[in-house]
């Protein structure tokens, strides 16, 4: 059986794993893995790799090469007996056996969705700090030129041209202070933090509206940006009041069975939830990069902000769509000071 600190390694793997013994039956899981199978530790245990993968000649194979090579070997072409899903299997052998990774195809997607989110996130905020140099300085140097040409004393058409010039040079300053929100911060300066008190500061709503709140009271308070979490859930809750036709609900609970990169701790989910249209399918996948947007109106920077203020955490936002419920949820790692 494997020791007390092998087993905390392997529940903090933020991928589907399974320990085998030498002839590649299970002797452990992590939760992750249990969730992925459908099946407890203790119906896992036991049971081999070929009752869980299939096809079985492919397994023999897999576990033949592992043998002659006594390192490493991968599988893509694997699918879960029970589900019939897709899988990627990567088998490694230790002094206790063996160790069983899994990709299934869906899990798959979505870490290779959110890696590509990440990339596009890193790379809007460096351009966003470079508007920051090359753009700003320039427009206020515009800005107080044409203020002073304003003040003179000149004809009245000169001024309202003047004065037009400055209502548009003060556009343009806004639109870039708000495409600033989503570049990086030199210094994050992080508190201990109540969400359910930051939700319950952002959440007016108005009278057509029902809220409801279904909060899990044992949730800890965790180290976070409190200004930059309050503005990211600020503009959740103002795209579900603009998207919702009679209910809107938060949520909030422990997620046991979520792995965040980098964090080997407990992770904490927030969802806000509405009932108006989903969004486009079109959009799914770009809805969290800049002017992307399924409103008429909207600046497409809200939900970009949201990303970056999950990136400073260490967390992530993703988007779960049904027929008349939109669901953005929220993974937050749980840290103390």
């Amino acid at each position: 059986m494997p020791t007390q600190p092998e087993e905390l390694t392997i529940s903090h793997v933020p991928l589907p794993l399974l320990q085998l013994d030498h002839a590649a039956r299970v002797i452990g899981s992590n939760l992750m893995a249990q969730e992925a199978l459908n099946m407890s530790n203790k119906r896992l245990v036991g049971l081999h790799l070929a009752d869980l993968f299939a096809p079985y000649s492919e397994i023999q194979r897999l576990l033949e090469r592992l043998h002659a090579t006594t390192s490493s070997v991968s599988d893509h072409y694997l699918r879960l007996c029970e589900r019939d899903m897709p899988v990627s299997l990567h088998l490694g052998i230790h002094d206790h056996g063996m160790m069983a990774l899994f990709v299934p195809e869906g899990h798959r997607s979505e870490i290779e969705q959110h890696t590509k989110r990440h990339e596009i996130a890193e790379a809007m905020a460096h351009t966003a700090l470079e508007i920051a140099h090359e753009v700003k300085n320039p427009l206020a140097t515009l800005r107080g030129a044409t203020q002073w040409l304003c003040e003179r004393s000149i004809a009245e058409q000169e001024r309202e041209t003047l004065e037009h010039m400055l209502a548009s040079i003060d556009r343009i300053r806004d639109r870039i202070d708000a495409f600033l929100q989503i570049g990086p911060r030199a210094d994050v300066q992080m508190e201990m933090t109540n969400i359910h008190a930051l939700i319950q500061e952002v959440s007016f709503a108005p009278d057509h509206l029902q809220v409801s709140q279904v909060f899990d009271p044992s949730l800890p308070e965790t180290l976070a940006h409190r200004a930059r979490l309050r503005q990211a859930l600020e503009n959740l809750w103002q795209n579900a009041v603009e998207a919702a036709e009679h209910r809107i609900e938060w949520q909030t609970r422990m997620a046991p069975t979520v792995r965040l990169p980098g964090h080997c701790g407990p992770v904490m989910e927030v969802r806000i939830t509405n009932d108006g249209a989903t969004v486009p399918e079109r959009l799914r996948e770009r809805l969290f990069e800049p002017y992307v947007t399924a409103k008429e109106r909207g600046s497409g920077l809200g939900l970009a902000l949201v990303q970056r203020v999950m990136l400073e955490h260490s967390g992530r936002v993703s988007l779960c769509c049904e027929t008349g419920r939109t669901t953005f949820v929220l993974h937050l790692p749980v840290r103390r000071k």
